[in-house]
């Protein structure tokens, strides 16, 4: 009984691991889609100050921008075409693992009130 719940209990966490995002494999995503072309090497200095600043976003937000992007989602604003072009060929996994990896950099964007 002992074995089988240690077992469960690391199937969840390795599940929990793959669902929330691997950072490594985002990484090595948005080097491959040479995403700081636009956002900057840091992901917080984009070449054009209308370009977003990436580090440090909330995961949650950066997944459904990517999945809006996909979709060519003009009613949420993202029907970007160098956006839509560089996201056609992510599957939902990449998606989830580059918004875990920019969300792990240290970002510089701030609350004003």
């Amino acid at each position: 009984m002992k074995k089988l719940l240690i077992a469960l209990a690391c199937a969840t966490v390795s599940y929990s691991a793959v669902a929330g995002g691997n950072i490594d494999a985002g990484k090595a995503l948005t080097e491959k889609y040479s995403c700081f072309a636009c956002h900057g090497k840091d992901f917080n200095s984009p070449i054009d100050p209308t370009y977003p600043k990436l580090a440090g976003q909330h995961k949650d937000y950066l997944e459904h921008a990517l999945t809006a992007y996909k979709r060519g989602d003009a009613a949420n604003g993202r029907n970007n075409a160098i956006m839509g072009g560089q996201v056609k060929a992510l599957s939902d996994q990449d998606i989830r693992d580059i918004a875990a990896y920019l969300h792990s950099l240290p970002g510089n964007l701030v609350s004003r009130r």
